[in-house]
């Protein structure tokens, strides 16, 4: 099968990370092993999903790792013209829920180990499919967990994340955060004897924003990205019950995007004590007011060297001189960081089309995605790969 066959029967799969990933995993399990493949599976606590980790080679030294994710953002309240479940073919595009973000990837990695199992390769190639990757790379920490206990851990890894075929090296890394307000709840018409906990609120979200304007005057700078500093963002703010009743409770999400350079504790600590100078300001009204910070996720950036060797080998595949960095998050950094794996972001399609109503990747996306992968399976035969270093 060609990896348009394949995104064709990926995409049909409505593999939104709210929902089951099973029947998508099942078949490309099913393709594997009609090929002699053993794939193994990790799956979640309830059994409703699962990663995928299959090995094509030989089995007892590392390889090179090809890695996505299976899920999809939800469709809910898009103005979608084309079927976003099933594949549409217009004028050199391919449309579908996941086309960009990241089957048509998969499709290509899929497509690659069917055809690496027919190759007397020396090295061996590593396909890593996860889930929940869309909300928080979460279902990849239990196979970075197996791999980081493997005998042989992969010596590169490729992340299909939509570049458009360039080579990333680097994107910031995240911290999701809350930050629960809690003042002391009046009749609205006695309000200056209450604790408006929104009030407390919207404190923090000014101490954000101040935080975020300090860092982008006078924090650190990564020039490969469009935005060159750390970034801050409250994105949901929720409180109150009733236009009466002063609310007692506040609850305002937010998040960090850090380059390499800022450490996010620090960061996080500098708004700890934001938030206990405010809500020390209002003890005198209530002595139980608290603004209390908790990490809801985090993950890693990722900042391989560009002059590494990792990169260069990536490189000689797509025949790119240059190398970018990106505005979204993978599961590069968990690979980097927690297993040691030299890790690039190397994909078809454009992020530009990820997320939105007739995502598409177009057919020259995934041919030059087929040719960069059919050159990896050259250089895996003849034994070539870069150092783990």
């Amino acid at each position: 099968m060609n990896s348009i066959d394949i995104l064709e029967r990926l995409i049909a799969f409505p593999t939104v990370s709210r929902d089951p990933n099973l029947a998508l995993i099942r078949y490309v399990a099913d393709l594997l092993e009609a090929k002699g493949i053993q794939c193994q599976l990790i799956h979640n606590h309830d059994g409703h999903k699962a990663n995928l980790f299959a090995t094509i080679g030989p089995t007892d030294r590392p390889g090179v790792m090809l890695s996505g994710h299976t899920d999809v953002v939800p469709v809910d309240g898009q103005d979608w013209t084309l079927p976003p479940f099933e594949m549409s073919k217009l004028d050199g595009k391919l449309f579908g829920r996941g086309a960009a973000d990241m089957k048509g990837f998969v499709a290509c990695a899929v497509a690659a180990a069917l055809k690496g199992a027919e190759c007397p390769l020396q090295t061996p190639l590593h396909l890593a499919l996860s889930y929940d990757e869309e909300i928080g790379c979460l279902g990849v920490r239990s196979l970075v967990e197996m791999l980081g206990t493997a005998p042989h851990k992969p010596l590169l890894c490729i992340v299909g994340e939509p570049t458009s075929m360039q080579v990333a090296t680097g994107h910031k890394g995240k911290v999701a955060a809350r930050a629960l307000c809690k003042g002391r709840e009046g009749h609205s018409a006695l309000a200056p004897l209450a604790l408006n906990a929104i009030h407390l609120g919207c404190d923090f979200v000014s101490a954000l924003r101040n935080e975020q304007e300090r860092l982008a005057q006078n924090g650190a700078r990564d020039g490969d990205y469009d935005i060159p500093y750390t970034t801050l963002h409250a994105g949901k703010i929720n409180g109150g019950v009733a236009l009466n009743i002063v609310p007692n409770l506040c609850q305002v999400d937010f998040e960090i995007r850090n380059v390499a350079a800022d450490n996010p504790d620090v960061i996080l600590e500098r708004l700890r004590g934001e938030a206990a100078r405010i809500a020390a300001g209002a003890a005198d009204i209530a002595p139980e007011a608290a603004i209390e910070i908790e990490i809801t996720n985090t993950y890693p950036g990722l900042d391989t060297p560009a002059n590494s060797e990792a990169v260069a080998f990536v490189k000689s595949l797509t025949g790119a001189n240059g190398t970018i960095k990106v505005a979204f998050g993978t599961e590069g950094g968990l690979f980097s960081r927690d297993i040691g794996t030299p890790t690039v972001v190397c994909g078809p399609g454009s992020m530009a089309q990820g997320h939105k109503p007739d995502e598409f990747v177009t057919v020259e996306q995934m041919q030059r995605c087929d040719e960069m992968l059919a050159k990896l399976l050259d250089r895996l035969v003849e034994g070539i790969a870069p150092a783990n270093r």
